[in-house]
């Protein structure tokens, strides 16, 4: 493996962790779209400042490209609030349209500069080791990626220092509010977070993997885990990881490395979307084929229960004629019966089904119950 490699390996696994920080919150407020959002208009704020310092490199690009990410969402909340246009209608009015104004600059006036549609949509991590950063003739590396570790950095204060803030104001707002808190701040500095991530992030990866590397480990973490230490913890992992792994595949498909990474982070959501131990599909159908079951045995001691020391009680006991009292086809009746007798609701001689005590006690449950 070569320095190259392992400095794009580590480029890519610190911007998916400083992504996914602010990620998480844009996850569970259900504002996955404003990081698309965000990432695609930031494109008119670089241009208009490189237009006036004429320097990719300068600081001000950063600050003109984060006020525009603000003013997105500015401009989102404001119609909204009109009462005229959804959220979700409003950020796809805002965002194509600024972007599509920064498309029209780049292409028409920043010809001869590096700053063309291609790298702005897909970045090209390969690039990425060969922009150094120098003082005084020593060289730091890449300068992606001491970008990036800073701004990781500065996400992870920001989310120390103000958890409890963040907490409160994205699961309760109107609590949020009473405590004194103000929620509007704590949008709005979420938001400037994930503009400065977005703009840092924007030159290394491109736009479309910033929302990749925003939403899909969080929206990953979200069906694993309930709990929101662990589920940030877990949003910088699968970023991480899945970042290093398309790297590997790209490596071998000898494709876009930003393509690969955005496919591998895919994959892992879709792994856990099947197979989460609690909120997977199998796991969901799993939980319901059980609760079926449990309800096939409910409903056979109630009925066992109902016709207790009744006169039809020997014919409405006996398993052959469950198909007729209940609707049962025989195979499934077969298979209750066999449930209920393994977990000592009922016991089954010569045909004839009784009630234990355990099964009478779910009967009377089920019947208060209802």
């Amino acid at each position: 493996m070569t320095s190259s490699q392992i400095e794009i390996q580590l480029i890519a696994a610190v911007t998916a962790a400083a992504c996914a920080l602010p990620g998480v919150f844009l996850v569970l407020r259900r504002m996955a779209m404003m990081s698309d959002a965000i990432s695609h208009s930031i494109l008119v704020g670089i241009v208009l400042a490189f237009f006036v310092v004429e320097n990719l490199n300068s600081p001000l690009l950063v600050i003109g490209a984060a006020l525009t990410g603000v003013a997105t969402v500015s401009l989102v909340e404001l119609l909204n609030r009109t009462g005229r246009v959804r959220e979700d209608a409003a950020i796809g009015l805002v965002f194509p349209f600024l972007f599509s104004i920064g498309v029209i600059l780049v292409s028409r006036y920043a010809g001869s500069v590096h700053l063309d549609v291609d790298a702005v949509l897909l970045g090209e991590l390969a690039f990425a080791p060969f922009d150094r950063l120098e003082i005084g003739g020593v060289d730091l590396g890449p300068q992606g990626l001491i970008l990036m570790s800073a701004i990781l950095l500065l996400n992870l204060i920001v989310v120390s220092l103000f958890y409890k803030e963040l907490k409160l104001a994205t699961f309760d707002p109107e609590l949020a509010a009473a405590l004194g808190f103000s929620p509007w701040l704590i949008h709005y500095g979420l938001m400037t977070s994930v503009s400065v991530t977005a703009v840092g992030a924007f030159d290394v990866v491109g736009a479309i993997l910033v929302v990749a590397l925003m939403i899909g480990p969080p929206a990953t973490a979200y069906l694993l885990t309930n709990r929101l230490p662990v589920m940030i913890g877990l949003s910088a992992l699968i970023g991480a990881g899945g970042s290093v792994a398309g790297y590997w595949l790209a490596h071998q498909l000898d494709a876009s490395i930003a393509g690969a990474m955005a496919t591998m982070i895919g994959a892992c959501f879709l792994a856990a979307f099947l197979f989460a131990p609690e909120q997977g599909l199998v796991a969901i159908a799993r939980r319901r084929a059980r609760q079926r079951w449990e309800f096939a045995q409910t409903m056979l001691t109630i009925h066992l229960f109902n016709h207790e020391g009744l006169p039809d009680a020997t014919e409405e006991s006996r398993v052959e004629h469950l198909d007729q009292h209940l609707r049962w086809d025989s195979t499934f009746a077969t298979r209750v019966v066999r449930l209920a007798e393994r977990r000592g609701l009922v016991t089954v001689y010569d045909g004839l089904l009784t009630l234990t005590d355990t099964g009478r006690a779910r009967a009377r449950e089920a019947i208060v119950m209802t």
